[in-house]
């Protein structure tokens, strides 16, 4: 007889890949295929659904809620402990009845002790990346705040959410931190939260839900699309690129003199790349400073450039592992490149040649900016920051500190400090001006801590007045985004909005807003000065991997990558909220 149950672990391999894949944990998912052999696995290539795993977990949580409870007598009958995954299942005793009513008392929420802030909060938010919760709670509803609705797989890349449930605007209270000394030993500025009282909340009307006018849809990718860049010259091109390594090259048209926007795009130019090794996943797109060049990073390891009619222009394999990061000088002199082999490379984009390639981490080089037209900054999974010069290949200096994978790199627009994010929770401000002006040394770290979660990804907000401080915002897995002084390392504000991870963040050019995107689907746009929600956008359930923001003229949109396989285009004139 044939066994009706055949689990192998080759399957299990699989499931947990796709995991990581869809979780955005990829340097994990390339250790586990290259030490598992999946490319060989029968299983490798077929479609593992999105969320699969948790799906496969939620449905044993059932069965073992079934097998526990299927006695139907008293204690069973009036079980209130949840089911867990990694805890066994004890059914609670029946209730005693009081001898009168009692009825419990809410705790305050800040009263809440902040060493729990990484638990589910009450809006049903998982700030622990491996946390799953089943679809119901067996803890009644409070009567004071309604019942969220609950995504059958609350997986950390989807998650269900009811229109006009939104979680409190109001920030939570980080837990202390406790500065430590770096490697270096170089002096440390600890940023700390405000407190939540002393931030003013939003005013009543703001942060409604737009209609579907202002927004455009792109259809031609058959896969989620995980990147897009506005062309920086030529106002009317978008670069999208999705799973299966295509990259559409779109015109999109801006208002008339009447003011008024073609519904009709017409279809893209289509740049389509067999990929290497069946890894197609682009990771990042960027456009040289001319608007003449897009240069490509893909998981197959392979630095693809094509021109602005979709031809190729110049591709290399230099790279042994996933290219996470491509940025053109700003003179757009060179490209440098960031790859999963734990190197940097440096082209000479003009000559079509590598000029230097730079053995910059151990393990893994997350990315890469410059700071000048000959230096640049790279970050990797050791939690290292090396500076280097383009003919040079030990690093100028390095910045240590982080205690994790530095996720990204920013410098800022006067080229005098550095910002980076990392998993250890926190962003950092590191000076620079030794390197790029030749001043004296200042290795003083303004450490911002507070965020729950890892920290993946962080901007300057452009334009501010001459005499304030500089403003810096972040991005975490925790489901939050923050605004900072990055001078003082004061939080000021924490925005709570989104129900799972935030993917991405944008400024707009002229730094009065800002914006997230997450795995739940949602948008929401802020302003930087007020500190306010102004306006949301919801695709469904579906993730937001990237967005991007242009404004010039009489032009002013964001172009968001979705995993439902469009590329959306919203036009913010038409926003009421945002004039």
């Amino acid at each position: 007889m044939v066994d009706p149950l055949h689990i192998t672990a080759d399957e299990v391999n699989c499931l947990i890949y796709a995991y990581f894949k869809d979780s955005g944990f990829s340097h994990s998912a390339f250790v586990l295929r290259a030490e598992s052999h999946l490319e060989l696995s029968p299983h490798f290539r077929k479609h593992v659904p999105r969320g699969e795993l948790v799906e496969l977990l939620s449905k044993a949580l059932l069965f073992s809620e079934v097998e526990a409870h299927w006695k139907g007598d008293s204690m069973t009958l009036s079980c209130r402990n949840s089911f867990n995954i990694l805890e066994p299942h004890v059914c609670s005793a029946a209730p005693t009845p009081p001898s009168r009513p009692a009825q419990r008392q809410p705790v305050p929420a800040a009263h809440i002790d902040p060493s729990q802030k990484e638990h589910p909060t009450t809006h049903g938010r998982a700030t622990s990346d491996n946390s799953m919760k089943r679809k119901a709670s067996g803890v009644p509803a409070s009567a004071e705040a309604p019942k969220e609705k609950r995504a059958k797989t609350n997986s950390p890349v989807e998650v269900e959410v009811e229109v006009g449930l939104r979680p409190s605007v109001e920030p939570r209270r980080a837990a202390a931190h406790v500065p430590t000394t770096d490697a270096d030993s170089a002096p440390t500025i600890v940023g700390s939260s405000i407190d939540p009282k002393d931030v003013p909340l939003p005013s009543e009307g703001l942060g409604k839900e737009q209609d579907d006018t202002s927004v455009q849809m792109l259809q031609a990718h058959q896969a989620e699309v995980f990147v897009c860049a506005w062309n920086p010259v030529n106002k009317v091109t978008l670069a999208s690129g999705s799973r299966d390594s295509v990259v559409h090259i779109w015109n999109v048209p801006g208002p008339n003199k009447d003011g008024d926007v073609s519904s009709h795009i017409g279809p893209p130019l289509t740049c389509a790349y067999p990929p290497k090794d069946d890894q197609g996943d682009l990771t990042c797109l960027d456009w040289s400073p001319d608007g003449a060049l897009l240069a490509i990073g893909c998981y197959d390891a392979v630095l693809r450039i094509c021109d602005e009619s979709g031809g190729v222009y110049f591709t290399h394999t230099q790279h042994d592992g996933p290219v996470f990061a491509v940025r053109f000088s700003p003179s757009g002199r060179w490209l440098v490149t960031a790859s999963l082999d734990g190197s940097a490379c440096v082209w000479d984009v003009q000559g079509k040649r590598l000029h230097r390639q730079y053995a910059a981490h151990k393990e893994c080089c997350l990315d890469a900016d410059w700071l000048s037209d000959s230096e640049f900054a790279t970050s990797g999974s050791d939690g290292l920051v090396h500076i280097m010069n383009v003919d040079k290949s030990k690093p100028l200096k390095t910045l240590r500190g982080h205690k994790s994978e530095v996720n990204e790199l920013r410098c800022n627009s006067g080229r005098t400090r550095l910002a980076s994010c990392s998993d250890d929770k926190t962003a950092r401000v590191w000076n620079i001006e030794d390197i790029v002006y030749g001043r004296p040394a200042d290795d003083r770290v303004l450490v911002l801590s507070g965020h729950g979660g890892q920290v993946n990804n962080l901007a300057w907000i452009p334009g501010i007045p001459a005499g304030e401080h500089e403003l810096l915002a972040t991005a975490s897995f925790d489901g939050t985004s923050r605004l900072w002084d990055s001078v003082t390392g004061h939080c000021l504000r924490v925005f709570e909005d989104h129900t799972t991870h935030v993917y991405n963040l944008a400024v707009s050019p002229d730094g009065q807003h800002f914006a997230t995107a997450g795995g739940d689907g949602w948008l929401f746009v802020y302003d930087a000065r007020a500190r306010q929600k102004r306006w949301s956008y919801n695709t469904g359930k579906r993730g937001i991997f990237e967005i991007c923001w242009q404004k010039s003229s009489n032009l002013n949109r964001i172009a968001i990558a979705m995993e439902n396989h469009a590329v959306g285009v919203v036009d913010l004139t038409r926003i009421p909220e945002l004039q």
